[in-house]
């Protein structure tokens, strides 16, 4: 599908990449690995024909369509979710445009042999690219993507929120299966089911994909090959991505002993050099220090020496009941996302938060952490125990409707001496404008000296200038290092994370992954990241139904329940199928006449017609069930084979009939 030769880019007069070679066939997955900066995004305009290639070659498989998502937010603004998803595809709007012009012309008489291969080829490229059911496939993407409500088909994007807009990015990128997917942190907006989706999608696609991601399940789950990005240089790994991570490990394993023998025999010679620089050994001591300016000193790159590192502070005790909340409700408007709902967070537990986008997490969370009011009299009181508790009535509707804002109300119960730390999912509560800069952010919110904000701010890879970076020039990643940085040093004895990893990379993921698991205080977290759900709670707390259900077990017992209850639903639906087929009235029979006579052969061929039928229309019902699932739309294969299935089980029950009939008289 795709080879790179040799392929080097420059950016203001300065080398970013050099000497990148690879080569990708239909239903490779490749990941581009390196530290922010290396060029990944870069590599992926390059191949993508929207960033110029300043040196080497790069060769695609003849009439090779591509597609490109990366976090560019769309230009058509105008247009309707369902007008930009499918300009993803031009080249099959513009097949459809020709067989229907093809067809016009048969119509009208013209059979030659011009015309008729035209249309034949037409035709077999439509169909190797999904057939004409691409645009349903298209849309059934954009439900599994998030984007449940039909309604949303035909609202402007500029009525859409940013992640919505990241999220019909990647919807566009993958309509009409392009032979090339290049895709920029496609794991980003979207929660654990949409994750699921596209594993499975690109695991299952016929194409070549070049992927940047930081989500370590998604990568071990997609790749099957890696392209480490370095120093400007590349080098390409065939494995999956766990592979290459344990190679790169003992790689640098190597690589560090290699740095020890060397620095020993450094330090072997110079010692010679400094004892018989003068005297009789002089001559010797010039040949050694001649063979030290030869050494080509080994040195471990950037990427090794920046690693982000740190420790929350020990905290003190609180309650032993940090939060306790019941008949918990959180509405929008008039639509209610949660009713009667009870969660509780103790001392020391490390709770996890998971739920479909738009199910009212971070509502809840942020009320929690004081950061939105909680609906009610605002009146405070304590319970026997010394528990502050807020009493919300449940909020009448808004006029407002689906406009308004999320209220909260409930029975709320808080522990003494809870000292709260919080972290947005978007790093938003960092001072904004008038040029403040990293340090002086850190020193307002911190209290520490210079110095000491400094020495912080250094663990979080925020080193010499760094420091000096005002707060609107920082990008999505430093905005969330430093949020970070303030909340380590807070002191908090109950952290509440919503979705912490974003905008990190792998390594600052696994650093925060080590941190929170020795943090000795309270953790309740959202995240969509599987891999730190797995590692970190203790408890899962899901959304579910309109309420809250706890999982004592953390992830993997809530990932176990749930793949459970699919298998019984799965059982229960094939048994009402099996129940239906065999309940159903065959078709009344009716007497043969005319030519078919009044009884014999003619009634013998009615009741074996009758009977096919009665199969036809269970085999029907049957695929309808099916196809009832979100699994049979899951990819633009499945969904092709799904509408080809339905297609030809109503065409047989059809062509029954017709043949009844005309039995029948």
């Amino acid at each position: 599908m795709v080879i790179a030769s040799d392929l080097g880019k420059d950016v203001a007069g300065e080398p970013l990449l050099r000497g990148i070679s690879f080569k990708l066939e239909r239903r490779d997955r490749m990941s581009l690995s390196g530290r922010n900066g290396a060029g990944k995004t870069t590599l992926l305009r390059m191949i993508a024909g929207e960033a110029s290639i300043d040196g080497g070659e790069l060769v695609l498989a003849k009439g090779t369509r591509v597609a490109l998502h990366d976090q560019r937010p769309p230009r058509e603004q105008g247009m309707t979710l369902r007008d930009y998803v499918l300009s993803g595809a031009p080249e099959l709007i513009a097949l459809e445009a020709q067989l229907a012009a093809l067809e016009q012309r048969m119509a009208s008489g013209d059979y030659e042999e011009r015309t008729l291969s035209a249309y034949a080829d037409a035709q077999a490229a439509l169909e190797h690219a999904g057939g004409y059911t691409w645009r349903e496939q298209t849309l059934a993407t954009l439900h599994a993507l998030g984007f449940k409500d039909d309604t949303a088909l035909d609202r402007r994007l500029d009525t859409f929120s940013g992640g919505e807009l990241t999220r019909a990015s990647l919807g566009r990128a993958l309509a009409g299966s392009p032979d090339l997917l290049l895709l920029d942190e496609p794991t980003n907006h979207l929660d654990i089911e949409s994750l699921e989706w596209l594993e499975a999608h690109l695991n299952a696609v016929d194409a070549a994909v070049i992927l940047i991601a930081h989500d370590r399940w998604f990568l071990e789950s997609v790749a099957t090959a890696v392209l480490e990005l370095e120093a400007g240089r590349g080098r390409f790994f065939p494995g999956t991505w766990h592979q290459w991570r344990s190679e790169r490990a003992q790689r640098e394993l190597a690589l560090g002993r290699a740095i020890e023998r060397q620095q020993a025999e450094i330090a072997r010679l110079e010692k010679f050099v400094t004892r018989f620089r003068a005297g009789t050994r002089a001559r010797q001591a010039q040949s050694r220090q001649k063979r030290l300016d030869r050494i080509e000193r080994i040195d471990r790159g950037e990427r090794d020496r920046e690693a982000l590192t740190f420790a929350f502070k020990p905290p003190e005790r609180s309650g032993r009941v940090v939060f306790e909340l019941v008949g918990g409700r959180v509405q929008i408007g008039e639509r209610v996302l949660l009713d009667g709902a009870e969660l509780w967070l103790e001392r020391g537990e490390h709770v996890s938060v998971v739920g479909p986008n738009g199910a009212g997490k971070t509502t809840l969370i942020e009320t929690l952490a004081g950061m939105r009011p909680f609906t009610g009299d605002g009146s405070d009181a304590r319970d026997a125990t010394g528990m502050a508790v807020k009493q919300g009535a449940t909020p009448a509707p808004s006029p407002a409707g689906e406009g308004a804002g999320p209220s909260v109300s409930g029975k709320l119960l808080t522990g003494h001496n809870v000292k709260l730390g919080f972290l947005s999912q978007h790093a938003d509560d960092l001072p904004a404008g008038g040029g403040r800069t990293v340090l002086e952010a850190c020193q307002a919110r911190t209290g520490l000296t210079p110095a000491n904000a400094r020495a912080l701010l250094g663990r979080f890879l925020f080193s010499g200038e760094e420091a000096e970076k005002p707060l609107e020039a920082l990008s999505g990643g430093e905005r969330q290092r430093l949020s970070l940085a303030i909340l380590v040093q807070s002191g908090a004895n109950v952290l509440i994370l919503d979705e912490p990893t974003n905008h990190l990379d792998v390594e600052s993921r696994e650093a925060l992954e080590d941190a929170l698991r020795e943090f000795s205080g309270s953790l309740l977290l959202i995240s969509h990241d599987r891999a730190l759900l797995d590692a970190i709670g203790s408890r899962t707390i899901a959304f579910e139904d309109a309420t809250l259900r706890s999982y004592v077990g953390g992830w993997p017992e809530y990932l176990r329940v749930r793949e459970q209850r699919a298998a019984g639903a799965a059982a229960a639906r094939q048994a009402a199928t099996a129940a239906r087929s065999k309940s159903q009235p065959k078709p009344v029979a009716k007497r043969a006449t005319g030519a078919n006579g009044s009884g014999g052969g003619g009634a013998k061929l009615q009741a074996r017609l009758e009977q096919r039928i009665q199969e036809a229309e269970a085999r029907l019902r049957a695929v309808e069930d099916e196809l009832a699932e979100a699994a049979a739309w899951a990819t633009p294969e499945r969904s092709a084979q799904s509408s080809a299935r339905h297609e030809a089980a109503k065409r047989a029950v059809d062509a029954l009939y017709a043949e009844y009939e005309q039995v029948a008289g």
